[in-house]
């Protein structure tokens, strides 16, 4: 790092801020993780310095201790971008504009009061979704998933079923007719996969989220749209409400996917988990849970901007620097796995039942407890589903050739290829 930067003194145009820094790109990041995240904090500390794409600085946050105080003080670590100081270098087609976010009217972007209102009425929203219903449909939609391939003895997990699975159900809940829900997918996991149709599935998904606000206005029902258009309805409006229901729809179709086809590599790979094959539900809770401390969807989060000159982790922060959240790396904290190192603790350090990770974030922008909630159903339910329903499942490639996907943000594989026995359809309806 240079002593410019460590005085706080302003970097010339163009030039990186940090001497040392990390790229927050490259295959370690979805390959090695785990390593990369121990090699950083050894060279770096709690605190590193890393280098977004146009070496653009930030700064990742590595440490348990130094990722709760930053979610914990939203004054000091504001979730408003508008405070970076880099925007003047950031072109207009940044490809990193989409993760980081300028000016947009969704709750992602607010802070205070208003942030603490908006959340209530998305977080009052989700709450009012029944879980025997919740359950119900994603039983119902697992199994016309699984109908559509049972019959065959092979399937790609990711593919045809854990990254249809979840909005799919969220459709069904939002308020969307069943037939809208096959193009919703597509054009979700379109936007998130960054092809050449992302654009094409992000318009898809607005539009269809703006139709659906403009038919709940005429229509209420019993769903989540409804409810918010509902929540003190003169307080926010249409604009409003279907940004905070495109944030809802990616933030929980991803990561809910991402969370079962981890849990189903992990069970399938790992003879702690073979009870889960034949049907043991304790098992199912246990890897779900386990991922969500060593192999989390969320790995890396933007972002938060410093409101004044601070320090954090022995680093010198400046007024306005981002910094990213790592919250992958936090969970693999040697500090919060010292009982596992001390031989106290059984393998998995403090994941058995302890809920302390940070996969669904902390603090004012944490992920809505409804929300968790919902994931925790929607995943849970769908491998249960279909554990049931292939009992003999399992990998149909070698373990170690499986490939994640080439992302620093997102953790999740890009196939799951098994085989198992052909079984008849049940006709799940959908």
């Amino acid at each position: 790092m240079t002593d410019q930067y460590l005085a706080g003194g302003a970097h010339p145009a163009g030039c990186p801020a940090h001497a040392d820094a990390v790229p927050l790109s490259g295959p370690r990041f979805h390959t090695d993780p785990a390593e990369l995240y121990r090699e950083m904090r050894r060279d770096h500390g709690t605190v590193a310095p890393v280098e977004l794409l146009g070496e653009v600085p930030a700064w990742l946050v590595i440490g348990y201790r130094e990722l709760h105080q930053v979610t914990s003080d939203p004054v000091l670590f504001s979730r408003d971008s508008e405070l970076w100081n880099q925007w003047e270098r950031i072109p207009a087609d940044w490809p990193l504009l989409p993760m980081i976010g300028r000016r947009q009217p969704s709750i992602l972007y607010t802070v205070g009061n208003r942030h603490q209102r908006r959340s209530a009425m998305v977080s009052n929203a989700l709450d009012g979704v029944d879980p025997f219903d919740l359950r119900r449909h994603a039983e119902q939609l697992a199994d016309t998933l699984i109908d559509s391939f049972c019959g065959n003895g092979r399937t790609d997990i990711i593919g045809d079923y854990a990254k249809l699975l979840p909005i799919l159900v969220l459709a069904r809940v939002y308020g969307f007719p069943d037939a809208e829900g096959p193009g919703l997918a597509k054009a979700l996991n379109d936007m998130i996969d960054g092809g050449p149709d992302a654009l094409r599935g992000q318009q898809h998904l607005a539009v269809s989220m703006q139709q659906l606000v403009a038919l709940k206005h005429r229509a209420p029902g019993h769903d989540v749209v409804s409810r918010m258009l509902a929540h003190q309805p003169a307080e926010f409006t249409d604009e409003e409400v279907f940004q905070d229901l495109m944030v809802m729809s990616a933030a929980g179709h991803q990561p809910t996917a991402d969370w079962i086809g981890n849990s189903v590599r992990l069970m399938l790979t790992d003879d702690r988990f073979a009870a889960s094959l034949s049907g043991g539900r304790h098992s199912v809770a246990a890897a779900m849970n386990e991922v969500l401390w060593e192999d989390t969807p969320t790995q890396n989060v933007a972002g938060r901007w410093a409101s004044r000159d601070t320090r954090l982790g022995g680093r010198h922060i400046r007024t306005g620097d981002l910094l990213l959240l790592g919250l992958a790396a936090a969970n693999s904290d040697p500090q919060v796995h010292q009982a596992q190192h001390a031989g106290t603790a059984q393998q998995g350090g403090l994941t058995g039942g302890n809920s302390a990770h940070f996969s669904f974030g902390h603090g004012d922008h944490r992920c809505p407890f409804p929300a968790q909630e919902v994931a925790e159903v929607i995943a849970r339910t769908g491998i249960e589903v279909l554990l049931d329903r292939l009992p003999d499942i399992d990998l149909a490639t070698p373990a170690q050739t499986l490939v994640r996907r080439p992302s620093p943000w997102l953790r999740g594989l890009t196939e799951l290829p098994v085989r198992f026995t052909p079984t008849p359809a049940v006709g799940g309806t959908a």
